[in-house]
């Protein structure tokens, strides 16, 4: 257990807590099957940070066994992070130097493949997390090799504090830090059966960046020579911000689809007004226009009736009339104990609405790290998921959508 937690994730819970080359439309509710009572997502989000699951075949072999016994039926496991891939990647040595992460557990294995092999031999679904996004640590090889890669405020300073933690942004505008991460990505898609793969507000850029000359003089060239405005909240410039990003998603889902139309393209943002506010990360178009099949949306709270009230926000339930929506749950962190019946009553909440299911951030805080014996906590999870569910996904629904 290496590095500490991420701040991203206090700020969830303090904060308003993509054949290929066409574009398909959206479908009405009638063209989608609707999710069988007999389905439900179960899942758990797997981490190098505060978690050494990922570093051990035998640890991960055995996470997965329990979680197969308890009824879960996805995990979610980081390959992106902290400037690294958590895999071989040849398009990482290509740039980066190295490919695959230092992490001394890593060397001499492919975790991505066992996990993908363990996991569908135990009837789970796997689909692979880019946890960092376009985010990376500023003393990363990444960072010190690609200087020209990095974005910055209108002061020109580019660290963004994370805790303890300094991290600079990838520009997601520029061509070649488009290319590079969607070669990771295809990567994963042709040399992996995974199941899918996910983003999250990472895969935007938090709103006071995009000040660099590279982007200056893109803004300047589509606006008549107008420097972008200097407040970085003025609602034009965050519009023009978050429509690049959801062009670069188009490219992103067409790019899958060519690749393996089966793999899912799953997407685990905050809530709308945070994610568009403070990462320019508008998966509520996203979702209008067709470049999400599964939405997890983390909504890290304590307050009951702030949950709630996230659960019925307009574009959530909108959102539930075309895919699988379903919750991302708080389960604890490094320094921070939720308890199961915490757990258990907004994993109640969102059943009584009829979500798609749940996903726990994060393995270690199920029961490993908690306040509560690991016995205990382990039968909660038991109670809450007492007969195994079927995975609700949409392939049926896209391949209904190809046949039109």
């Amino acid at each position: 257990m290496r590095r500490p937690i991420k701040q991203r994730y206090f700020a969830a819970l303090v904060a308003l807590s993509l054949a290929v080359t066409m574009f398909v439309s959206l479908p009405t509710t009638a063209q989608i099957p609707s999710r069988s009572p007999a389905s439900e997502l179960r899942g758990v989000w797997l981490t190098n940070i505060d978690s050494n699951v990922l570093f051990n075949k035998q640890r991960l072999d055995n996470a997965l066994n329990r979680l197969k016994e308890l009824n879960f039926n996805i995990v979610y496991p980081t390959v992106w992070n902290w400037g690294w891939t958590l895999y071989p990647s040849k398009v990482a040595q290509r740039v980066i130097g190295r490919n695959l992460d230092p992490e001394p557990g890593l060397q001499g294995r492919d975790m991505l493949k066992e996990a993908v092999e363990l996991g569908h031999a135990k009837g789970l679904k796997v689909i692979p997390w880019f946890e960092f996004g376009f985010m990376a640590p500023a003393d990363s090889e990444l960072a010190k090799r690609r200087p020209q890669w990095l974005t910055s405020r209108r002061d020109g300073t580019k660290i963004v504090k994370e805790g303890t933690h300094e991290r600079v942004w990838l520009n997601p505008f520029r061509p070649d830090v488009q290319q590079f991460m969607l070669d990771l990505i295809v990567e994963i898609v042709k040399n992996y059966d995974v199941d899918g793969i996910q983003f999250d507000d990472h895969f935007g850029l938090p709103a006071e960046l995009g000040y660099d000359s590279y982007t200056v003089a893109l803004y300047k060239k589509e606006n008549r020579g107008k420097l972008p405005p200097k407040n970085p909240q003025d609602p034009e410039w965050l519009r023009w911000r978050a429509n690049k990003i959801t062009n670069y998603m188009k490219r992103v889902f067409t790019a899958i689809k060519a690749a393996n139309k089966n793999c899912l393209v799953s997407v685990s943002p905050n809530p709308q007004r945070f994610s568009y506010d403070f990462f320019l990360a508008d998966w509520q178009r996203w979702e209008r226009m067709g470049l999400i099949e599964e939405l997890i949306i983390q909504i890290y709270r304590n307050d009951l009736k702030v949950f709630n009230s996230e659960l019925d926000r307009p574009e959530v339930k909108a959102a539930r009339s075309h895919i699988p929506v379903s919750i991302g749950i708080i389960s604890g962190l490094k320094n921070k104990y939720v308890p199961m019946q915490q757990i258990q009553t907004q994993v109640q909440n969102v059943r009584a609405r009829k979500f798609a299911g749940v996903s726990f951030f994060f393995y270690e805080t199920l029961w490993n790290m908690s306040n509560e014996p690991t016995q205990q906590r382990q039968a909660g999870f038991q109670s809450m998921f007492s007969t195994p569910m079927k995975y609700p996904h949409l392939l049926n629904g896209w391949k209904a959508l190809q046949r039109m």
